[in-house]
């Protein structure tokens, strides 16, 4: 209760804020510059919003870089040999080590004093560090796809991105899914430890902060946080569970 309590008093003030800025933002808008937005304090829910919006940029970063490259992979058994050394190195690497690459080549190139580098910092790292599974399952399932589809490809002279998009990926679509649901899962386990690190305005951050505190009811908010980060972990298995059912190919149903 306390904890939507301080809630309704952070969007009062931050709504108050933003009346009184009104003409202000309106006058700097008209001459191009950027509007004066609100500093203060999060709340407990617009921490949660910020860590699911970190960990879905994530999940979307592990898709983008492990789907394509897992494909290229799986369809060479060379280039699948000479990368998988290399996987085994990276995957175990902590994220706090991802955490400071990435902050370092973030502060390097983005000089933008307006950007959000905490959450550019957080999603890329998150991103680094869940992507392995799908890399792996994606490789294993596009080159254990049945050589009987393969062969039908060539008969009916598909090119390369028929090839992939109409043979390959529907038949590996099991195990690429299952890469998926455990890259998910792994962006929200490591979420906290990276907001905390990156300064990031999350549920990382309202843990650290209680912990500080040191509060009367500090430790019950922490307590609070921890049943929200696994409720929150749990609701996103059964979303993608759920993705995973309705995007399945039902042979029986065709039939």
């Amino acid at each position: 209760m306390a904890l939507l309590q301080d809630h309704k008093i952070i969007s009062q003030k931050k709504d108050e804020f933003y009346v009184k800025v009104a003409g202000t933002n309106k006058q700097r808008a008209a001459q191009g510059l950027n509007e004066i937005t609100y500093t203060g304090r999060p709340s407990f829910l617009d921490q949660i919003g910020t860590s699911l919006k970190t960990v879905f940029a994530g999940f979307l970063l592990s898709i983008i870089i492990a789907v394509p490259v897992g494909i290229i992979m799986g369809l060479s058994s060379t280039l699948r040999t000479a990368m998988n050394w290399l996987i085994q190195i990276f995957r175990p690497v902590s994220p706090v080590v991802w955490l400071l690459l990435v902050f370092m080549i973030v502060k390097t190139l983005i000089q933008d004093p307006d950007m959000d580098k905490s959450f550019v910092i957080s999603f890329i790292s998150v991103g680094f560090c869940a992507m392995w599974a799908t890399l792996v399952n994606t490789s294993m399932g596009v080159s254990t796809v049945d050589k009987d589809f393969i062969n039908v490809a060539k008969v009916l002279r598909l090119n390369i991105g028929q090839n992939i998009f109409k043979v390959i990926l529907p038949a590996s679509f099991p195990l690429i899914f299952t890469g998926l649901r455990i890259t998910l899962s792994v962006a929200w386990m490591v979420l906290i430890a990276i907001e905390l690190l990156a300064q990031s305005p999350g549920l990382g951050s309202f843990v650290w902060e209680e912990f500080q505190n040191g509060a009367n009811d500090s430790n019950a908010k922490i307590i609070v946080a921890m049943f929200v980060i696994g409720a929150i972990g749990f609701m996103l298995d059964r979303i993608m569970i759920t993705l995973q059912k309705f995007a399945s190919f039902n042979k029986a149903e065709i039939a």
